[in-house]
């Protein structure tokens, strides 16, 4: 092993970060610094130190580095200090890549996913700098590139038949590997927002914004009305809920006045058991709605009078005003306008606010970039003026009458 490889290696890293910042003064290292030298003035044998000496000259010879010595003292041989003389050929020496030779390997093997993911240019911009993005650097780019292959397939047919599709059977199809895409999330999760920074969304949620579910989940509804299926049969909504398969869902013909979609579970029975009577049409979203989800929703969306009111209710928080931006985005397309219920922080009993988080100056950045997107900016202003991070659980249900 090399005995100067640490410092070498640190030394290397300075001049790389020097070259990124266009700095033209060369690298060096004080050899008398604790810091920069530290295995250096650990030495204590004469046998470590000119093993330690050779190695210097060895990087000497290669042309990588010059050395400074104290001529003056000793044997003429202490270093005082190094000074880069090549970046490349200290690289070489050390057996490594640059990060501009990792970069530009990472960019090769992303390059047929570029322009169908415009956000991996700026993971690409980012690695150049030696800059990590969730501690994953450019030897990343081959589960990148898995990622980008599984959104693509995954999302290339959103309305199939067969409806949501189950995670590890989906995995093991794409990559013969049953936890495969589970390794992959953080760069789906990525791949999907569209940009560097978090979505705000849990695991299981990237998962459904591609269609996948770890077992089947029914679209349940609450509400009054006869729902076709796809076999042509009609079924009466009970008075409490129904679950059904989203994919068999083809139409409904209701009454209500008012449909509001819920993004979590206890939320939905809470507001299926409060109904009553209320000319209301309640659905589970399950999280982020999937593909499967979200077509169902439009057909039954296709029912409805045409003065009807579609809302949307969900956590206040980042992953919540995402979903809602999704949701809106398959209302608008089924010709309605999705409207904010309980999302907003003067909707939320004061009561209940005290004991709301604050977000980040990011996350609420964030919030308000995926309210407007959802066609609220009303909430985009109110969360700008009193920033909070709220469970939809924590709220009693109050429904649209």
């Amino acid at each position: 092993m090399n005995p100067a490889a640490p410092v070498l290696a640190r030394l290397l890293g300075r001049a790389e970060r020097a070259r990124l910042r266009g700095d033209a003064a060369p690298a060096a290292l004080s050899m008398a610094s604790a810091r920069d030298a530290r295995e250096y003035a650990a030495l204590q044998s004469l046998r470590e130190i000119e093993a330690f000496h050779a190695a210097i000259a060895l990087a000497e010879r290669d042309g990588a580095i010059v050395a400074e010595r104290d001529r003056h003292r000793g044997d003429g041989e202490t270093l005082l200090r190094l000074v880069v003389a090549d970046v490349d050929a200290l690289a070489r020496h050390l057996g490594v890549d640059t990060v501009a030779q990792r970069s530009a390997r990472a960019a090769a093997t992303l390059a047929p996913w570029t322009a169908r993911f415009p956000v991996i240019a700026e993971i690409l911009a980012l690695w150049r700098r030696d800059a990590t993005l969730r501690k994953q650097g450019p030897e990343a780019a081959h589960d990148l590139a898995a990622a980008a292959f599984a959104v693509d397939a995954l999302l290339a047919d959103p309305e199939a038949a067969r409806g949501e599709r189950t995670l590890r059977r989906e995995s093991v199809r794409l990559f013969g590997d049953s936890k495969r895409i589970e390794a992959l999330t953080p760069w789906l999760d990525i791949l999907l927002n569209g940009e560097p920074a978090s979505s705000g969304l849990d695991k299981e949620q990237v998962w459904a914004a591609l269609g996948l579910r770890k077992e089947p989940l029914p679209l349940l509804l609450a509400g009054v009305g006869l729902v076709e299926l796809d076999d042509g049969s009609r079924v009466a909504l009970p008075r409490r809920y129904l679950g059904l398969p989203a994919e068999s869902v083809r139409a409904i013909d209701t009454p209500a006045r008012h449909v509001l979609s819920i993004e979590n579970a206890a939320s939905f029975h809470d507001a299926a058991r409060a109904r009553g009577d209320a000319p209301v049409l309640l659905l589970y979203a399950g999280g982020m709605p999937s593909p499967t989800w979200r077509a169902a929703y439009r057909r039954l969306l296709g029912g409805l009078c045409a003065d009807a009111a579609v809302y949307h209710w969900g956590d206040i928080d980042e992953g919540g005003m995402r979903i809602a931006a999704k949701i809106a985005e398959t209302a608008r397309d089924a010709g309605f306008d999705l409207r904010p219920w309980l999302m907003s922080p003067g909707d939320i009993p004061a009561a209940i606010r005290r004991h709301a988080r604050t977000p980040t100056p990011a996350v609420l950045a964030s919030m308000r970039r995926w309210a407007t997107r959802a066609g609220w900016p009303g909430v985009a202003d109110a969360i700008g003026r009193e920033p909070i991070l709220l469970e939809q659980e924590a709220v009693d249900p109050v429904l649209p009458r």
